[in-house]
């Protein structure tokens, strides 16, 4: 079973990449479950969502403690909660930031992880130029199926298209393309600095 656990705030449409990253997983014949974790319901506010994906039925239905990747929709979080527990140690992390780990004061952690399986993507930039609005949410599935491979990028855009319509599922599409592209050359990039 894979696991992945979302972090962001309330109107970044956590809960709803949660639910497209199931949808994408269902569309690849696997089962898969998306489900939120709220505390305080209102903009701006911490929201975890969390997603299982595996070839069997899921029959867990508590919240995930020990993530095989984390999302994280608002670096601003990485100060106020505790994104990385539970996070195996051969897991991804994906980070909606212009900053690098260094610099977003978390290198510790990013030490500790496999170099290829970490990533900041500039989700909100991307999520500006290709829909008007800071909404990272789709991006971030993009910037996953590149980064992790447990998804295709093809069923991303299906699950954005079952999700949305018209130029709003247009532009979720094009700017996950944009993020896996953004992905793969950083991952190129790391192979070289090592070959």
């Amino acid at each position: 079973m894979f696991q992945v656990r979302i972090h962001g705030r309330g109107g970044q449409g956590v809960v709803t990449g949660a639910e497209m990253l199931s949808i994408a997983a269902f569309l690849e014949g696997k089962h898969a479950q998306a489900f939120p974790s709220f505390g305080s319901e209102r903009t701006g506010a911490p929201v975890v969502a969390f997603c299982r994906i595996d070839t069997k039925e899921i029959r867990l239905r508590e919240p995930i403690m020990a993530p095989d990747s984390i999302i994280i929709q608002d670096p601003t979080l990485l100060n106020q909660v505790d994104v990385f527990q539970g996070l195996k140690a051969d897991g991804y992390v994906l980070i909606n930031s212009t900053r690098g780990f260094d610099e977003l004061g978390i290198g510790e952690v990013a030490k500790r992880l496999r170099a290829n399986r970490q990533v900041c993507v500039p989700a909100t930039d991307i999520a500006m130029k290709h829909l008007g609005r800071p909404l990272p949410n789709a991006v971030l599935l993009g910037a996953f199926a590149g980064l992790s491979g447990v998804i295709t990028l093809e069923s991303v855009a299906s699950a954005i298209r079952d999700k949305f319509s018209g130029k709003v599922a247009d532009g979720n599409i094009a700017a996950a393309t944009a993020a896996l592209e953004y992905v793969k050359q950083q991952l190129a990039g790391l192979e070289a600095a090592h070959a």
